[in-house]
């Protein structure tokens, strides 16, 4: 039997019909079209289905969709607005702190969500925030390296 719920994906008003117990990856995906959460463990174990959910990280894997009926959720499609990057995804871009690419939508959205928190975090605090982002192609230098580039011009600092 499936259940009508409805939430704000990406700022927009979203009603869909799941089964009892699909996670909000599938139901992102597979039901609403939304591709840029990738799924990665399937085990909540690798952080590459992130999501914000209320602002705060979720994994979309181990996430029922049900339980985010009414709630905002953001995938990475949401960080820019119409043409404008999000200064987190300039900085990737800049500091090549993506490789394949398969794991930067999880870390972004972590890393948006640790910026919305803490402004000017430390370079601990950014890689503690990003420990459950797994990623097997980088070092995580550029990956730290980037996040800190935004977090600084998201601050009005310079380089």
């Amino acid at each position: 039997m499936k259940t009508p719920i409805q939430f704000r994906l990406n700022g927009e008003d979203v009603a869909a019909f799941v089964e009892g117990g699909a996670n909000l990856l599938d139901v992102l995906r597979e039901t609403v079209g939304d591709l840029s959460v990738k799924g990665g463990c399937w085990q909540g174990t690798c952080g590459t289905c992130t999501v914000l959910v209320d602002g705060a990280p979720r994994l979309s894997c181990l996430t029922l969709a049900e339980g985010c009926a009414g709630k905002s959720i953001e995938t990475v499609a949401g960080l820019r607005r119409g043409t404008d990057l999000h200064p987190l995804q300039i900085a990737f871009m800049e500091r090549f702190a993506a490789q394949c690419g398969y794991c930067t939508p999880g870390i972004l959205l972590t890393a948006e969500a640790l910026l919305e928190d803490n402004p000017l975090p430390s370079r601990d605090e950014v890689r503690v925030a990003l420990a459950g982002n797994l990623c097997r192609c980088t070092g995580y230098t550029k990956i730290l390296d980037a996040v800190e580039l935004a977090a600084l011009r998201m601050k009005g600092g310079r380089e």
